[in-house]
């Protein structure tokens, strides 16, 4: 056999390649395999559960596959289930979102291996730690491989909250104009393989679905839907009542006649509650029908509106297809497929009275016909105008003169030619003539320039909100930018209507002469006048913008936070767990405001609530070159103690998070908690022999979602707080069962810590020092009929500073001076880069990506292909999987021995006897199903064996040994998956049946 695959391999070398006149590339067409029709865009798993449902309604009745671009596998986060964490983690993470979706026919979910990191507010942060560019490329590769019609996922607008989910939200816009841009990743366009540009038609990311009318009891369920007033996004929906392949098993715990088919909507909650990892538990419930819908934000082609001219609903945008209507299906008004159609304006921006321009766009083999346009009362346009088919026609569209000003307005087309038509529509936004807005700054600045600079359509979605943090009792300066959007020159006044607390240094300010299209900034100096932090921590302040013949208006939300001045002790404190004299002198912080989680929360005695600091409070000083703490915690219950290897995700357990932006500007400068010291401390574990170091079940620390998190005590430490001190009244109960009291001696606990400055990321800036202290109150986390406490977050969220998300918004913390306190002058004052420790998993070591691969084409994780490897043969011997390859380059070669069905790894253990594939085990026959099968270190048994191995030009022999067990399990069926990285960074998947 060897002798014969190395003549081969020869003959195969010696074939000179032949000389032929260069040709034209004929353009690239996915075949079926590679094709998708509805493509989403997420940045975690359990991000696109939305879709599981729609899916499988429009695979199973209308033929469309579906896939799914994965940004992150969520390895950066916690496991409520086992001790996986970072690329381990990742791979058990990408399995659950497969068998979420597996039964729906999504079997295509392409990770693009970025890190998942924490959880932010920030666009600009997630693109740092994703290499924006690099994950674009790799996106535009995806979409122009598989050449998908729809696009559905986030919204890029800051209301997604996380940063994450905001930059998959761009992703979805970014991709659709690269992969359409010829000018854009042109080295995909040419060469062996080369793909070609690729137009998607339609695009759902950061639609509304509001509106009235429709059903959830029958199918079509979007008809008779009429939407909101101020909703102008075409809605689809789709009945997810129908009933799918899945069968009810025999002895169902909810009691459903065996045999009998499951909805779409019950494989859709079933598949939502496939992430034990995120502390998802097994779905025991039974589903009522629902009618899932998707706002539009862009389309090119044809479509069905959802109300007739007469403003009756349309039947047609009614039908459970209605999404797919001009994409993967023709749309109803009779044009050919594939013909594209859509509006175009001169501006996005107008003012009442002011013409501008609308062009219409036709493609393709389109008749002669007429085109006109529909606008809102009182404006006016020209037209009807007749076009001779594919092309594009302007029209001039003058708003009335009364528009509303801060709103979008819908202009539509309809093209007729015989007895068919088209329709189209899109929107612009009508603003004030003078517009006077915050100056904006940090993200808000940042998404603004991005809509401006690179997706100019989703200004639909509307621009940043007016965002500010001032400290109470503190003067602040407030500019706010006029521009002047009329076509002349215009004078006028800004003023800030102020609630109580606060007073201004003049109550209005002139501007004057500004010229048509110019813009000056007038600066106001606002004085909070509180001497203690108010109640309500967010208030309004409208500001109105005058110019002549009107005004203009916005609403700047400013968040007051607290402030406190630290004061050097005496003498250091000891680092005991009680506040002896001298240690403390300053003032008492109120950690007693709830920012997440009220309603778990029963008072003052569960959870430290406080107004006026009888709850839970800390005070802090400073010695030599540390902070010191001294924290007291009120709590009736304690949580679930976690071991040494959990004491991460502080939140999933009684905790309290110390938080420090050594400069005072991370929000300022796009690094938000990157540029900060966030430590989490556990105030008892579960460790009766101490490995930890601290003493039997004593505390334990990490840091979290900040500049370098990762463990920072213990035998699992990385060194990233070094000095750190913590003493804990708190005694474990001595039990995770709720069978055993669970109170704290004394109602609740204390904690003295100690924070060398040098472990921050920077020098201090001793007079504006970010400072939020935020404990993390968990009590009876065991699921219901059970008596075990679980580790998954349940928590009541505290905070000195207690406003929504506050842990990942600097800006909002507490602001603090340190008074008498100089760093040293060789500490640096720029943040060292942010360190995130768990790198992310390279899908060359995941086999589901590599089979996926192989199967269907795509590139693993979207990079670049390689032609380099062939695999001559791949077979059993009689202690071996032997493996012969020829390779025209270098490189590193990963094999994996698998056996049974990979694609989808049952995720929960079930008793039903009579669950078979394709149901997978998602029902319970009992109240205790639901069980965790074991995952690590074989991928539940599927795993058979694996190596890493080195490729050299030529053929090479690879081996890996065998006992007898195991290759009797791989004689039954098993599977070689093979990746291959090449020295210039390329990928090959190659999925074998092993020869026996």
């Amino acid at each position: 056999m060897k002798r014969l695959l190395v003549l081969l391999a020869a003959l195969l070398l010696a074939v000179p390649l032949q000389a032929s006149a260069a040709a034209p590339p004929k353009p690239y067409v996915a075949d079926r395999n590679t094709k998708i029709d509805v493509m989403g865009e997420w940045a975690h798993p359990d991000d696109d559960t939305s879709i599981i449902g729609p899916c499988g309604v429009w695979h199973q009745r209308y033929g469309v596959k579906c896939g799914v671009i994965m940004v992150t596998r969520g390895e950066g986060g916690g496991n409520a289930v086992g001790t996986e964490l970072g690329p381990e983690l990742g791979l058990r993470r990408e399995n659950e979102d497969r068998v979420a979706h597996y039964r729906s026919g999504t079997v295509d979910i392409f990770n693009l291996d970025r890190v998942d990191f924490f959880y932010n507010q920030s666009a600009p942060l997630t693109q740092y730690f994703w290499d924006s560019e690099e994950t674009l490329r790799r996106v535009t590769r995806v979409i122009r491989t598989t050449q998908p019609e729809i696009y559905i996922g986030f919204t890029p607008t800051l209301a997604a909250g996380h940063g994450n989910h905001q930059q998959a939200g761009r992703l979805i816009w970014e991709g659709v104009l690269a992969a359409a841009d010829p000018s854009r990743f042109p080295e995909q366009l040419r060469g062996p393989g080369a793909l070609s540009t690729w137009q998607v038609k339609k695009v759902f990311s950061g639609g509304t679905t509001a509106g009235t009318g429709g059903t959830t009891t029958a199918a079509n369920c979007t008809t008779g839907f009429t939407p909101a007033a101020g909703n102008l996004d075409t809605v689809a929906g789709v009945w997810t009542g129908y009933d799918s392949p899945y069968k009810w098993p025999t002895g169902n715990l909810q009691g459903r006649p065996a045999g009998t088919a499951k909805s779409w909507q019950q494989v859709a909650d079933e598949g939502r509650a496939a992430y034990p990892t995120q502390s998802r538990v097994m779905f025991k419930g039974t589903s009522a029908p629902a009618c899932p819908r998707f706002g539009m934000t862009q389309s090119f082609v044809p479509f069905q509106p959802n109300t007739l001219p007469d403003g009756t609903p349309n039947p047609k945008a009614g039908q459970d297809d209605a999404i797919l209507f001009g994409a993967t299906k023709a749309d109803p008004g009779g044009l050919p497929a594939g013909t594209l159609e859509y509006l175009t304006f001169s501006r996005f921006f107008n003012v009442a009275g002011t013409p501008f321009q609308v062009t219409v766009q036709l493609r393709g083999k389109l008749a002669p016909g007429d085109v006109a346009l529909t606008v809102p009362p009182g404006w006016t346009t020209d037209g009807p105008k007749h076009v001779s088919g594919s092309g594009q026609v302007t029209f001039t569209v003058t708003p009335a003169a009364d528009a509303p000003v801060n709103q979008n307005a819908k202009i539509s087309a309809l093209y007729t030619s015989g007895g068919r038509t088209g329709y189209t529509d899109n929107v612009v936004r009508i603003v004030s003539p003078v517009e006077g807005r915050f100056q904006r700054w940090g993200n808000w600045q940042e998404y603004d320039e991005w809509l401006a600079g690179t997706a100019p359509q989703a200004n639909r979605l509307g621009r940043s909100a007016a965002i500010q943090s001032m400290a109470v009792g503190s003067t602040i300066a407030v500019p706010v930018v006029v521009h002047n959007w009329s076509e002349q020159p215009q004078s006028g006044d800004v003023s800030l209507a102020l609630p109580a607390g606060f007073t201004v240094d003049a109550s209005s300010k002139p501007y004057a002469n500004l010229a048509a299209g110019a813009e000056t900034t007038v600066t106001f100096q606002l004085t909070n006048t509180d001497s203690a932090l108010p109640v309500t921590q967010n208030v309004s302040i409208p500001i109105t913008t005058t110019y002549g013949g009107g005004s203009g208006n916005e609403v700047l939300t400013l968040s007051v936070v607290p402030k406190t001045a630290i004061a050097k002790a005496p003498t250091a404190p000891t680092v005991d767990g009680t506040a002896g004299p001298g240690e403390y002198d300053g003032p008492t912080l109120d950690l007693g405001r709830i920012w997440q989680g009220a309603a778990t929360c029963s008072g003052t005695d569960d959870c430290g609530v406080s107004s006026a600091g009888e709850g839970s409070t800390a005070k802090v000083s400073w010695s030599d070159d540390a902070l010191y703490f001294f924290i007291h915690v009120r709590d009736d219950y304690q949580s679930y103690a976690v071991t040494p290897a959990e004491c991460v995700g502080h939140w999933q357990a009684d905790s309290v998070e110390i938080l420090l932006d050594p400069r005072g500007n991370s929000s300022q400068v796009l690094k938000d908690t990157a540029n900060t010291f966030k430590l989490g401390i556990f105030p008892f574990t579960n460790d009766p022999s101490g490995t930890n170091g601290n003493g039997p079940n004593g505390p334990c620390w990490s840091r979290d979602a900040d500049n370098h998190q990762g463990y920072s005590t213990g035998p699992l430490s990385i060194g990233n707080a070094p000095g750190v001190e913590v003493a804990s009244t708190a005694t474990w109960v001595g039990s995770n069962e709720t069978t055993t009291a669970h109170g704290y001696t004394g109602g609740g606990y204390d904690l003295e810590v100690k924070i060398p400055l040098a472990d921050l990321p920077a020098a201090v800036d001793p007079a504006h020092l970010g400072l939020n202290i935020t404990p993390y109150d968990n009590d009876d986390t065991s699921a219901a009929g059970t008596t075990t406490l679980r580790h998954i977050d349940m928590s009541t969220r505290l905070g000195w500073s207690a406003l929504g998300s506050v842990q990942s918004d600097p800006y909002r913390w507490g602001q603090a001076t340190v008074d008498g306190y100089t760093p040293p002058a060789d500490r640096p004052t720029v943040p060292s880069p942010p360190n995130v420790s768990n790198p992310n998993l390279n899908g060359a070591l995941s086999p589901q990506t590599i089979a996926q691969s192989a199967r269907n084409g795509v590139p693993i994780s979207g990079r670049v292909p390689s032609t380099d490897l062939k695999v001559l043969y791949a077979g059993l011997g009689r202690a071996s999987a032997d493996v012969y390859t020829l390779s025209r380059g270098s490189g590193t070669a990963r094999l994996f021995l698998t056996t049974g069905r990979l694609a989808a790894i049952p995720v929960y253990t079930t008793s039903c006897t009579a669950d078979p594939a394709p149901d997978y085990g998602f029902t319970p026959c009992a109240v205790t199903d639901g069980g965790i099968p074991a995952w690590s270190p074989d991928m539940s048994g599927h795993l058979v064996g694996q190596a890493t191995k080195q490729v050299s030009p030529g053929v090479q022999h690879f081996s890996i040994p065998l006992t007898s067990a195991q290759r009797a399990r791989l004689a039954a069926g098993g599977h070689l998956l093979l990746s291959y990285e090449s020295s210039q960074n390329k990928v090959q998947a190659f999925d074998l049946r092993l020869s026996r």
